[in-house]
């Protein structure tokens, strides 16, 4: 509680009392369909989309998580941050199937592309991984942040959050969720980046910071000798995680699907693809300053994960401890925010609706707000199994993403190319894919009883496991579809790039201008240079 003054105090309750008026204005707006509801009305511009997939995407198990990977093992985790380029995917090769389509979920689009079974599975799949990944470690991590900060027990900071988060979630929707992202994502940005600009200075500057870093930490590629990040499993794994998470994830993909229409879509996604740069420097960097702080003797950092709340303890004036606070807080409940309500989303629209398909839209929402608190319960109940498959929270999150995503990747990129794939292969990569990945993390959390194959298995580096998964995945999925049946025209119609129609080509093609493109590649051309710069050929 010593931590902050008064003015710190002033500017958290200044933010609250703003999230608080954004969430009362949300809750006013009509909500009597699910398509209000769970979409806000399909009405959403281009900036608060491409604000709510940054605020979504950027929570507390960033801001805690990157300065502590960075801080014991360097900027190799920067691969993932630079992942603008899949979120350009997104927009300009997923967005138009996905706004034609006029689903509400993914799970419901691919029920579209394949069949009701592969929907009822990749329903229940997404919420067992958001339990696993976002909720616990989200919760995990705002826990860390607000005891380190407030000196408050770590449990009383997660229950409280949980339940401040839920209570505007709830009740407002999508609208709450969207609009108040919006705010959290600015936030967010200008405390880390002044912590990231004062951590600077207190060095000596940029090449002050280069210079104090050991090159190996500078490296993004790291030899293949590396046991846990060698430069051809985190050059090839990373994608196949991207674009399972930026281009088929409901919780991501669902900020496109509440936009008015593809334009604004797209747009989001080059908004939210400028701010996805940010966190390579605002989070990642901020592990490199507290290292070298540390060793100069001018900072005490316990360890890894506690890098970034140090710096704030530590560097910080008063006022922007306080700004720095409201963008943890932010992070914590923007992503909160985000997974409630993507969850509630697939379980009322994915699996209720499919039950009882009478049901009235009133009732949905009604569903909808019930569902959040089952997921709350069972991600907090996850926490403490956590800590037995990795030390450090980011690549917790990472490894468990790596052994989901392979499957659904390869189902959707397949199933969007290829129209010869079928029902059969896409279940039987969904199914044999998601199979292996649950058997990796039963047996890593076992892996001291283990010898032999089973050993191996539960212990190859988990970057190889994914790529090996992802290969196995696409070889089922294509042998079988080539053994079984072909799928009808009509059931393919508009929903591979082979059987789109020349109007909504046309209609796709009239949505964006020159103005889009460029910016686009732009983005492309700065991810190449900090590639090259964090290389054997640079600075690393």
């Amino acid at each position: 509680m010593e931590l902050f003054e008064t003015i710190d105090w002033v500017v958290i309750a200044v933010y609250f009392l703003i999230i608080a008026g954004i969430s009362v204005w949300a809750m006013r707006k009509k909500k009597d369909s699910a398509q209000d509801y769970f979409l806000a009305g399909r009405n959403i511009g281009w900036f608060v989309v491409g604000a709510s997939i940054f605020a979504s995407n950027v929570g507390s198990e960033h801001v805690v998580g990157l300065s502590g990977t960075a801080a014991s093992s360097g900027l190799v985790l920067g691969h993932y941050e630079l992942h603008s380029w899949i979120v350009l995917l997104l927009g300009w090769v997923f967005v138009p199937f996905y706004m034609r389509s006029k689903v509400f979920t993914m799970p419901e689009f691919l029920e579209r592309r394949f069949n009701s079974t592969a929907r009822w599975f990749l329903s229940v799949v997404s919420l067992l991984s958001y339990i696993l990944t976002k909720v616990s470690v989200t919760v995990y991590a705002g826990a860390v942040v607000i005891a380190t900060f407030l000196g408050f027990d770590f449990w009383t900071s997660a229950l409280v959050l949980v339940v401040l988060t839920g209570i505007y979630t709830i009740i407002g929707g999508m609208y709450a969720v969207a609009y108040t992202e919006s705010l959290q994502a600015i936030v967010l940005l200008l405390g880390s980046i002044a912590l990231t600009v004062i951590g600077l200075s207190e060095l000596g500057g940029w090449d002050a910071m280069i210079a104090a870093t050991p090159k190996e930490k500078l490296n993004m590629f790291p030899p293949l000798s590396d046991p846990n990040y060698p430069w051809a499993g985190i050059l090839f794994a990373s994608p196949i995680v991207g674009i399972w998470y930026w281009c088929t994830d409901q919780y991501i993909v669902q900020r496109c699907l509440s936009a008015r229409n593809e334009t604004e879509a797209r747009r989001g996604t080059i908004f939210a693809a400028y701010l996805k740069l940010f966190p390579f420097f605002i989070f990642l960097i901020p592990g490199l300053i507290a290292t070298a702080l540390a060793a100069s003797g001018k900072l005490q950092l316990s360890e890894a994960d506690q890098a970034f709340p140090t710096l704030v303890k530590t560097l910080l004036p008063n006022g922007l401890r306080g700004l720095i606070a409201g963008g943890l807080l932010a992070a914590l409940m923007s992503s909160l925010a985000s997974v409630f309500n993507s969850c509630s989303t697939l379980f009322t629209m994915d699996i209720y609706k499919k039950i009882k398909p009478e049901t009235t839209e009133k009732n949905l929402v009604l569903v909808g707000r019930i569902a959040t608190g089952g997921v709350v319960i069972l991600g907090i109940l996850w926490i403490p199994v956590m800590s037995g498959i990795s030390g450090v929270l980011y690549q917790y999150l990472q490894s468990v993403q790596s052994y989901l995503a392979p499957p659904i990747a390869a189902v959707f990129l397949l199933g969007l190319f290829y129209k010869r794939i079928n029902s059969k292969g896409a279940l039987s990569a969904l199914i044999g894919g998601f199979g292996i990945g649950a058997a990796r993390i039963f047996l890593e959390l076992n892996k001291n009883s283990l010898s032999g194959f089973l050993y191996d298995f539960a212990t190859l580096n988990f970057l190889y496991f994914c790529i090996v998964l992802f290969i196995i995945c696409v070889i089922v999925i294509v042998a079988v579809s080539l053994l079984t049946e072909k799928p009808s025209e009509e059931q393919l119609n508009g929903l591979t790039y082979a059987t789109t129609m020349a109007e909504d080509q046309a209609a796709s093609r009239a949505s964006w201008t020159t103005i889009d493109v460029v910016l686009s590649l732009i983005i492309f051309i700065f991810i190449v240079g900090v590639f090259v710069y964090f290389s054997p050929l640079g600075v690393g």
